[in-house]
């Protein structure tokens, strides 16, 4: 998906000039007339602006006064300045403000564009280096997420939900879906955010090892044991302990990991006294533990303590509307650690990754995404770039329309959510008064508002997506309007 880029100029020539250089160059353009709009259109990460390009002098407000509020509200987003004086105090003042560039009017098209350029570039490296300390701080939150598809909002409900207790989890789904990101997520959520998250693979541990590690162990408690080691419980202690593939558990590994769970202690191997720990358990599977239960090989009485609250992972191919945004995601995450130029993928890429069955799902998306990036030799991916891929697959003329990315929707004036009403002005909100006139805007808005909250349970986030509109603005007018909202419905 094109990058877009936001023009803010009084100038209406300019604003038609720089809109050809930036269009010609393969970016979206948007753009403003004035201060007020730009930040209108800018303000909220939702609406799909990546770059602006901002003229320093405007009537009503200037330039510098719309990069302080941009950088107020979007932090992370790149501001370019246009001016037609090149003063070194001008410059430094901008700079200090926030702008990442300073272009002398009349504007060189290739010098905007070679500045746009380094501002993603540099705005992609931010984001990966934010994205990684939030993963070792364990503040993942449901918003690094990428889950439009319907199957995966469910998810992202459930996850919700789950994160507002310490009720234990397990996350069902195939190998390479993702189950440990919504366990992070679920983390950086809940009150335990910003403490120790501890990941287990129990299907990488060796059998003989299984109890010293998950538990911990004495000094010379056993051949080997030269130090005195915590093990993983002691070592998530106030976090979480994430046990992925935790149907590989052994049967005796099983008995002590249930009387963890159940008395909230672990006893280390050689210990004399157990150890008391307070830890919120996340475990995951990619397989049937109720099948593993009626063969013997996993213990009932651990199922049930564990399956609590289950939540089950769509596989790719069952959430293939997300394949467009999963491809761009990677491409950015790539480019910032590989250094690459890939601004996207064509409509034939798209075509053939959203036709393709991914039995490695996410995983292995990524992994052919990280591939064709380092091979790549152009600025954009194509199917050539995916031999592996490309030749198990018919004709890509012959392949299905693969669905564009979400984009933001048009924003109305002030945050307006328009309606189409049927000829009799007939439905959930009514455009007519008891008279047969129209009513006020205003009050049609506060019902759409309504409406969407109760529709969606008080789901903010569902309702923000659905109505085209930031969650900022939807907060705004939920304290304009004193609406009421109600708390989410447990899911029946």
């Amino acid at each position: 998906m094109a990058k877009t880029v936001l023009v803010i100029d009084d100038d209406p020539t300019q604003r038609r000039l720089l809109q050809a250089a930036v269009e010609k160059a393969g970016f979206a353009c948007r753009t403003a007339p004035d201060g007020e709009a730009g930040i209108a259109l800018a303000s909220d990460p939702k609406d799909g602006i990546d770059v602006v390009l901002l003229d320093l002098t405007m009537p009503g407000m200037s330039g510098m006064d719309t990069l302080e509020r941009l950088a107020s509200k979007r932090q992370d987003l790149p501001v370019i300045m246009l001016t037609a004086t090149s003063g070194i105090d001008t410059i430094v003042q901008s700079m200090r403000r926030g702008a990442v560039d300073f272009i002398v009017k009349p504007a060189n098209p290739e010098r905007v564009v070679v500045s746009i350029r380094n501002a993603l570039k540099m705005q992609s490296l931010s984001g990966e280096v934010k994205r990684l300390a939030r993963k070792a701080e364990g503040g993942m939150a449901f918003e690094d997420m990428i889950a439009q598809a319907p199957p995966m909002r469910q998810v992202l409900r459930l996850a919700e939900r789950a994160a507002t207790s310490d009720i234990p989890v397990l996350i069902l789904g195939e190998s390479g879906v993702g189950k440990e990101v919504v366990a992070r997520c679920i983390q950086g959520a809940s009150g335990r955010a910003g403490k120790p998250f501890v990941t287990v693979n129990c299907g990488a541990i060796p059998e003989n090892l299984v109890e010293s590690i998950l538990f911990g162990h004495e000094k010379g408690a056993f051949t080997g044991a030269v130090t005195k080691s915590l093990g993983k419980f002691v070592e998530a202690d106030g976090g979480t302990l994430f046990l992925d593939e935790v149907g590989e558990l052994p049967l005796d590994a099983q008995v002590k990991l249930l009387r963890a769970l159940q008395e909230g202690e672990v006893d280390a191997v050689g210990s004399r006294r157990p150890t008391k720990v307070d830890v919120r358990i996340i475990s995951a599977t990619n397989r049937d533990l109720a099948q593993q239960v009626k063969e013997g090989t996993f213990r009932e009485d651990l199922f049930y303590r564990l399956n609590v609250y289950p939540v089950d992972m769509p596989s790719l191919r069952e959430r293939r509307e997300d394949i467009p945004a999963l491809v761009d995601h990677f491409i950015t995450r790539f480019n910032a650690s590989e250094g690459a130029k890939v601004s996207g993928a064509t409509d034939d890429t798209l075509k053939l990754l959203y036709s393709y069955d991914w039995p490695g799902n996410v995983r292995q998306l990524e992994n052919a995404v990280f591939r064709a990036v380092v091979l790549c030799e152009g600025d954009m991916l194509r199917p050539q770039d995916f031999p592996q891929i490309s030749g198990q697959m018919p004709d890509v003329a012959s392949l299905p329309e693969a669905p564009a990315m979400p984009s933001a929707a048009p924003i109305a004036p002030e945050g307006v959510v328009g309606i189409a009403p049927s000829s009799e002005g007939e439905g959930p909100i009514s455009i007519k008064d008891e008279n047969g006139e129209l009513r006020a805007l205003q009050d049609i808005e506060r019902d759409i508002l309504q409406y969407a909250i109760d529709f969606y349970d008080g789901h903010m986030s569902e309702v923000s997506r659905r109505l085209g509109i930031g969650r900022s603005t939807l907060y705004r007018k939920v304290r304009e309007y004193d609406l009421e909202v109600r708390a989410e419905r447990e899911a029946s």
